[in-house]
């Protein structure tokens, strides 16, 4: 076996790790949203957007079943969102968002990163605020986009941005006008590919090879946590 076949077998296993966290946070995504809203996606809409994201990630469909199932178990223990706050090296802003049903050794593990990398855990709110909370859906491409868009804006309506060759569109709004954007484009059968709730930063920090060498370095290791769902930052 050569270099080449090496270095396929590295980037397969590389995306195989990849695609197993990411149907571990839709995992977490579903078994919360059931526990929330019950398990008919159609009388839960955070359920039924989190289905859609599964399909986008090409997640199994017994995967998806076994999650819903579980959550239904009235014995199964309850996870518990926790959003940390704090800086990264080189004055970074980070948000962690997580999923856990143990509060003490997540808050212990996500320090330790932190320390670790010359950062620091902040309190609550101390972070939070230089971030804008945006819902943001991917919908297939639809003819009259500006027709869209003045329907869209009663509803926090940000921007529409076209993407992947003007197949797809991106859709951001007012992190609160979720529900009603989801209903919108359902109403208007406009396929909704995906939908998720991003941390966009106010303002972007400029760093230099190196000190994104050691940021990197400090989300590798953040991202190695199952209980962490996702990471937020200024760069």
């Amino acid at each position: 076996m050569g270099r080449a076949f090496e270095f396929r077998k590295a980037r397969k296993m590389k995306r195989w790790s990849a695609m197993a966290k990411t149907f571990t946070r839709i995992g977490k995504d579903i078994v919360i949203a059931v526990k929330e809203g019950g398990s008919d996606p159609d009388n839960n809409s955070r359920l039924r957007a989190i289905i859609q994201n599964a399909k986008a990630a090409n997640m199994p469909k017994e995967n998806v079943e076994r999650a819903i199932k579980k959550a239904s178990d009235k014995n199964s223990g309850n996870l518990k969102e926790i959003l940390f706050e704090g800086y990264a090296p080189h004055g970074i802003a980070v948000l962690v968002e997580t999923a856990t049903d143990n509060n003490n050794r997540t808050v212990a593990n996500i320090r330790s990163y932190f320390n670790k990398f010359d950062g620091n855990l902040g309190t609550n709110g101390s972070v939070e605020y230089l971030f804008d909370k945006m819902c943001v859906f991917k919908t297939t491409i639809i003819d009259k986009i500006e027709d869209l868009e003045l329907d869209l804006i009663d509803y926090g309506l940000e921007e529409i941005v076209v993407e992947n060759d003007e197949s797809e569109l991106i859709i951001y709004a007012n992190f609160d006008s979720f529900g009603d954007i989801q209903n919108e484009l359902e109403k208007k059968e406009i396929k909704i590919i995906s939908s998720d709730v991003e941390r966009i930063p106010k303002t972007i920090l400029t760093i230099n090879d190196e000190q994104r060498k050691e940021f990197e370095a400090f989300i590798q290791k953040c991202e190695e946590d199952d209980d962490i769902q996702k990471i937020h930052h200024n760069v």
